[in-house]
């Protein structure tokens, strides 16, 4: 018999989002007890390992190349990484689900993703790779499925987290700002041709 956790809402039960507040042991060992911070009710979601992003340089390099954080000094890019969670996802899980509340940036670290819109394949993305930016400037639902197409770690950044940063940044976010702007009107451009 499976044991149920308590939630605000009574037991709950089968598969739960799992996330755990520190930094994960390496290699993280079987059968691992933690204390829970959070458990999620999402029926249609494998099991998702959720822990402190460890700041190294391989992540500050791909934060680097992320054109929106391109103009960020290697302190700022450390400052803003360390604020970011650390997310596993089993292959064929979702990362986001088209129609949701987008909540933040996600960064890819290891594994690959596929973003599908009504069960179509738009995209593929690796390493390096990202999705999610325009969460961090709206409110808007995604506008895809992100699902991992392999073993996946990412980088997320939560809007919360992003703005209490970037609010002590005035000149980052108007390059930030920019940088978006530029995007935006490449974009228009492309889409009038």
């Amino acid at each position: 018999m499976t044991p149920a956790a308590e939630g605000a809402d009574g037991p709950v039960s089968g598969r739960a989002t799992i996330e755990i507040v520190g930094t994960p042991p390496d290699p993280l060992p079987h059968g691992l007890v933690v204390p829970i911070s959070s458990i999620s009710r999402d029926p249609v979601s494998a099991p998702v390992a959720i822990f402190r992003a460890k700041v190294n340089e391989g992540t500050i390099r791909m934060l680097e190349k992320v054109p929106i954080f391109s103009m960020l000094t290697d302190r700022q890019l450390r400052s803003l990484a360390k604020d970011a969670l650390e997310r596993t996802y089993p292959d064929g899980a979702n990362v986001v689900k088209q129609g949701e509340k987008g909540i933040g940036f996600y960064l890819l670290l290891e594994g690959g993703v596929e973003v599908r819109r009504k069960g179509r394949r738009l995209a593929s993305l690796g390493p390096g790779q990202f999705f999610g930016e325009m969460a961090l400037f709206d409110n808007e639902p995604r506008s895809a499925d992100v699902i991992a197409s392999q073993p996946t770690r990412c980088l997320v950044l939560s809007k919360w987290e992003f703005w209490g940063f970037a609010m002590g940044q005035p000149r980052m976010l108007r390059g930030m700002l920019e940088e978006m702007a530029r995007r935006l009107g490449a974009t228009n451009r492309a889409l009038s041709e």
